[in-house]
Formats: C-alpha cells, structure tokens, sequence
C-alpha cells in the first residue's frame, strides 16, 4: 500500500477485521469500512466513490467481493501469515492527529451515502472526551456488539487501545449472549441502541444486573423514557448519548448520575465539543427548538470528494447536524429529533420521536415507529407502525386501544391517523430506525 491509499474492509465482526483497523493506517493508507448489509451495487458505488485501492474480506462475503471484480482483493484469512518480504518496514509507527484515518459512510437517509472523513485526532479527542466523562477502571472491559463498519463499533475498538482495556467482541447482537458477557467475562461498559437494552431486559426479567457493570452508553436516537425508567427501577446505570458519525461517535453524554435528575437528556457536551442550538439564523434560547451545531477537534474536515456537501454542512467551523434539540438552563442537551423526519401538520410540528416514546410506553407494544404521509387538509399526518409485544395479538381491537393510549398522553394533532401491526421495523446495520422507509410498508 502507498501512504493514503485506501483500504475498503467487507467483514463481520471478528479478530482479523479489528487488526485489519489497526494496520491500515500504520501503513499509511485509509481504512473505508464497508456495510455488509448493502447490495452489491451500493457496495460497487462506494469503493469507486472513495476509490479503493483494495478490498479486504471475510470468507462470509467472498461471493459478494467476487462480484466486486474493479478493486484488487485479499481475504482477511489469508493475511495470517507474513508476506515473503516480510523485512519491509511499516511506514509510520506513530500516527500524525491530522492525518486522514477512515471514512465511514453515513446512514444515507435521503439520496446518496456521503462518506465522512474522520482523522487520527477526530478519534483520539473523541476517546479522551470519553474518558474524562466516564473515568476509567483497572477492570474496565468494554463489549462491543455494534459493527465495526459503525462508527460507534469504530470506536469501541480504537478506544480499547488508547485506554488499555480488553474489548469482548461478539460476532452480532444477541441478547442473551450479551448479558452472558456481563455475568461471566466480566463487562463493565457497554455500547448499545435502544431496541438492544430493551431486548436484553426482556431476556434477563428480573435478575439484577451484576454490581460491576458501570454503564449501558445508549445511543442511535432519542431513549424511549419507558426504557429509562424500566433501567431506573431495576438500577440498570444507563447513560443515553447523542453522536454522530461526522464526530466520531460521541458529543454529549449523560452521566448515569444524572439520570435521573435530567430525564430525557444526552448531558452536556464532552470535553473539547462546543453545541450551539440554532433557530432561524440566532442562537436559541434555554428551552428553545432548533438545530443542533457541533464544532470541535471531533468534527470531521468533510465528506470524500464533496466539497458541496462539505460547505454546506460546516459553516464558519460549526457542523450543521440536521438534528433538532435544545439545551435547558444548565447547558444540558436534549434531541428532539431528525429534521428531516419532522412532521409539519396543519402547520404544527410533530416529532415522531415524541410520539414513538407514547407509544412504547404501553404494555402491549415492543417496538414502534411514525412518519408522515401527505394529507389533503393538514398537508401531513402522523402514522404508527408497531411490532407487538410477545403474546399479543395484531387486532383491530389492539390497534384502536393503542390509540385510545396516544389520545390520552398527546395532543390531538400528534396522534397517529392511524396504526399498521408488522413483524419488524426498518432498522441500520446498527439498530437505529430508518424512519425514511416505513412508508414502503404501506
């Protein structure tokens, strides 16, 4: 490899893809990891769009990389052994903060995935902001369940070698699986989306959780409040977060002393990250809805050969998310929601987040998303799409209670129009929801 070259990885979780991480940019190229759930033509697209120089690959997907035949390949396997010039030097030892690290790709919600730079010193500052918020134990291990294609996933890896702590890598999420790392293998923090933890608490019951696990960090999206409280009276520390990918991972962080004092926040930004709310062009006041600017030594210098993306996405050195939040008196974050998913009916606001946290407050409901769908009165209305709780049946008479649920805790504008039971919602690799494809389920 020559130095900024870059190196596209298409693997599952495992060993080889964590020291293919590591290597890459210690031989001065730029490691593009890649989505194992995108089709082969969305793949394609991206190796051309960051033009890699190589692909590596796990046995897993050697008839996807086969059918990748434009980028040189080598099977993550077969790097086992040393090559027979193995007296060749590794270019650089010590990685310089600005060098370009990864680009990762983001969710692509509308349009084409953009692909974020992030450098040396994105990571570094975002593990040392990390750190300086949660401390740091002699026993400290961290599971990592996320992928490694994920920037939270990312992270967890480079982090486990700036603090000098064992990460126990799974494969996939498993429920069980993950509580059994807790209880045997001696987890103290790990990185999970909401519809994890709520699995897991649905696996363990009532068994508490082991005195040693200090911390579920909780990102992907606004933590349903029935998922808090549910961690809060079985004593589940919990400490919900926001991020983002052009941060590399993380920005604000609520510490689980905290909780339950700032219900429904993600904390105050972490060291050396700057939010600034906007509305309409002025700083917003304590309280006030807008959207959210991050600037920091985090931030990422742009997207991959996208200056138009670029400049309208950092403005004056602040990072315009496209999230909407607020931050109350004492500098504490709240995120509202995506803008792009905002519901605007009859001229209201509906943030589908706020609807989707009524909704999973009742019993009979396991996982729940809303989005919009035109209206010839309010030009939008709300519609649910719900999973159903194991043992419930998808009724008509399930359905209208549901909504006699919402009635009661929203405002009528806010409530759903109406509710569709599926098996599953759209998720990312990651677990996040993909609110921009619940339509096709209509």
């Amino acid at each position: 490899m020559r130095r900024g070259d870059r190196v596209a990885v298409l693997a599952r979780n495992g060993p080889a893809c964590v020291a293919a991480i590591h290597a890459a940019p210690r031989c001065g190229a730029v490691l593009a990891p890649l989505n194992i759930r995108l089709a082969p033509a969305e793949l394609a697209w991206q190796l051309a769009d960051c033009g890699a120089s190589l692909l590596l690959h796990d046995t897993e997907h050697a008839d996807v990389a086969a059918a990748l035949r434009s980028v040189p390949q080598v099977a993550l396997e077969a790097l086992g052994s040393p090559p027979p010039d193995a007296s060749a030097p590794i270019a650089d030892r010590v990685l310089a903060l600005d060098a370009p690290h990864s680009i990762i790709y983001t969710s692509g919600t509308t349009g084409r995935p953009r692909g974020a730079v992030l450098t040396v010193g994105n990571h570094w500052w975002s593990a040392m902001g990390s750190v300086l918020n949660l401390g740091l134990r002699d026993d400290d291990r961290w599971l990592a369940v996320l992928p490694l294609f994920h920037v939270g996933g990312l992270a967890i890896v480079l982090r486990g070698a700036i603090y000098g702590i064992p990460v126990v890598l799974h494969e996939r999420f498993d429920p069980a699986a993950a509580l059994a790392a807790i209880d045997h293998q001696g987890v103290t923090i790990a990185s999970l989306v909401a519809v994890m933890l709520q699995r897991m608490l649905e696996v363990r019951g009532a068994q508490p959780f082991p005195a040693h696990f200090r911390c579920a960090l909780l990102g992907g999206g606004p933590a349903p409040r029935s998922l808090l409280d549910a961690c809060a009276a079985r004593g589940v520390p919990v400490a919900p977060t926001y991020g983002l990918t052009e941060t590399a991972s993380q920005v604000a962080t609520l510490a689980p002393a905290d909780a339950l004092r700032k219900p429904g926040s993600v904390g105050q930004p972490l060291l050396s990250a700057e939010v600034r709310i906007i509305n309409a062009g002025r700083d917003a006041a304590p309280g006030e809805v807008g959207e959210i600017c991050v600037r920091g030594p985090t931030v990422t210098p742009g997207y991959h050969g996208r200056p138009d993306a670029t400049a309208a996405a950092i403005r004056d050195g602040w990072l315009h998310t496209g999230d909407l939040g607020y931050c109350d008196p004492e500098g504490f974050l709240y995120v509202v929601d995506r803008r792009s998913d905002l519901i605007i009916s009859g001229g209201e606001n509906v943030y589908p987040a706020e609807v989707e946290a009524v909704l999973l407050a009742h019993p009979a409901v396991a996982e729940a998303g809303v989005t919009g769908v035109p209206d010839p009165i309010w030009g939008q209305a709300p519609v649910a799409f719900v999973v159903p709780a194991a043992g419930e049946s998808p009724t008509e008479t399930l359905a209208a209670e549901v909504l006699a649920f919402c009635r009661e805790r929203l405002a009528a504008y806010k409530c759903p129009r109406s509710l569709r039971f599926v098996a599953s919602l759209p998720r990312t690799a990651a677990g996040k929801l993909q609110r921009s494809r619940l339509r096709e389920l209509l």
